[in-house]
């Protein structure tokens, strides 16, 4: 989950540091620190590990982490093709046979460099935009022995895999990889089995599932290199509040399911708007991965794997899904939730700040007005200051649920409908995520 938090020097800072112990202080059983170049191109705000320079920092991130709790902490390799402002972007038909062949030991190398740097394994970037997703991609049309064919596309990949292996031994590797591309004439979850089948055959530890995040359907914003999650297959890795929850673990249950007809037990990690313990508890127990991966709703709350473990559900915040993380990650902005509090570049920490008594001025603060097919809900702002809201709703006598949350103090429901009445009530919260009292309950109804 990249942060933006480096320069483009590669090199690790006090920010990164803070922001990945915060990981494993809350809970992770297991952090994957974002991508890490293995290769020295010019590239924006992004780690590198291609060079023996790079290990002292990260020694220091890793030392940090281990320091804060029993998580295990993973470094996520990568070799990313060339953009450019213009809108161009280097494909693997243009590199040679030579330059691809370089690959294996790049990754190897850089593995080792992980090893000596503390890390307890390392991942494998094969999803999205970069290199080695683009050789696994069904559109990677190269005419030699390292495109077209399902075989051909696995080649490279494969050397890369069992270079790494080769040259660490049991060290611990993990593969990531898109379980679909969600891109036209693209792949889906048939060849990605078969991926799965032949990564666990090479010996990885793990599977790790994306989907989407492609360059060939980006799009192009003039001045600004392509961003390959700002089309369909974007919103597919990183599925947004208009998207069900869960969205992509039927490709994770897909894969698991080749992998174990082929007589593998090679751990699944699922990924893709699991927001909550609670889900993540109801893939787990229905059988569809091994591992739940959460990026976003860890960015809203590092600790929501300890508060959930101590049944305070209520101190959790919540991702609502809105993706402005990835809007700032677009624009080379620090990463951050728009669910903290204003100005702060890392989540708050439980007990950090003393949580001011929240109460309501008025015995009926929220107010609702109807428009055309909308509700409009408006409230004055508590004493207190809280750091943001629980906007609830209920549909005639159901039970109140999460509409979404926000930092202002008005909120559109354009979703209502025309024959059901509409309940809300607010719940404000504090910087540290604990409840504030629920507000007064308004009803409307839109006329159809």
């Amino acid at each position: 989950m990249v942060t933006r938090l480096s320069a483009s020097d590669g090199f690790v800072n006090d920010g990164i540091i803070e922001r990945y112990r915060r990981f494993v202080d809350g809970g992770a059983g297991m952090v994957v620190v974002e991508a890490a170049s293995i290769h020295g191109a010019k590239s924006g705000p992004l780690l590198s590990i291609s060079d023996d320079r790079f290990v002292p920092g990260l020694s220091q991130l890793t030392a940090a982490c281990h320091e804060a709790g029993d998580g295990k902490v993973f470094l996520q390799i990568i070799h990313f093709l060339k953009v450019a402002r213009s809108g161009w972007r280097q494909k693997v038909s243009d590199l040679s046979i030579g330059e691809l062949e370089a690959l294996p030991d790049l990754f190897a190398d850089a593995a080792e460099r992980a090893r000596s740097a503390g890390f307890d394994g390392v991942e494998l970037h094969m999803a999205h935009a970069y290199t080695l997703s683009s050789m696994l991609s069904r559109i990677n049309k190269r005419s030699d022995h390292y495109g077209r064919t399902l075989e051909n596309r696995l080649r490279l990949p494969s050397m890369v895999l069992q270079r790494v292996r080769d040259r660490l031994g049991d060290y611990p590797v993990g593969v990531r990889f898109d379980a679909d591309e969600s891109i036209k004439r693209g792949y889906s979850v048939g060849d990605a089995g078969k991926f799965a089948v032949r990564f666990a055959e090479l010996g990885a530890d793990y599977i790790s599932l994306s989907a989407g995040g492609k360059f060939e359907d980006a799009v192009h914003r003039q001045g600004q290199p392509l961003y390959p999650y700002t089309g369909y297959s974007g919103d597919r890795c990183m599925p947004g509040d208009n998207l069900p929850d869960a969205t992509n673990i039927w490709m994770a249950a897909s894969v698991r399911a080749t992998l174990r007809a082929a007589g593998h037990n090679t751990p699944v990690l699922g990924t893709g708007k699991i927001g909550s313990a609670t889900l993540a508890d109801e893939i787990l127990n229905r059988g569809d991965c091994d591992i739940v991966g959460m990026a976003r709703a860890m960015l809203a709350d590092p600790y929501l794997p300890n508060k959930s473990k101590e049944g305070k559900l209520d101190e959790v915040v919540s991702c609502i899904y809105c993706n402005v993380c990835k809007s700032l990650d677009e624009r080379f902005k620090t990463v951050v939730c728009y669910l903290w509090p204003r100005g702060a570049d890392q989540a708050p920490r439980p007990g950090e700040t003393v949580p001011h008594g929240i109460s309501w001025n008025s015995a009926e603060p929220l107010t609702a007005e109807v428009g055309l097919g909308e509700v409009r809900l408006a409230w004055p702002e508590p004493n207190g200051s809280p750091a943001g809201y629980d906007v609830m709703r209920a549909l005639d006598d159901g039970a109140f649920e999460r509409l979404t949350a926000c930092t202002r103090t008005r909120q559109l429901d354009n979703e209502a409908v025309a024959g059901t009445v509409h309940r809300y009530l607010i719940v404000p919260y504090s910087v540290d995520g604990v409840k504030g009292p629920a507000s007064n309950i308004v009803e409307a109804e839109v006329g159809a």
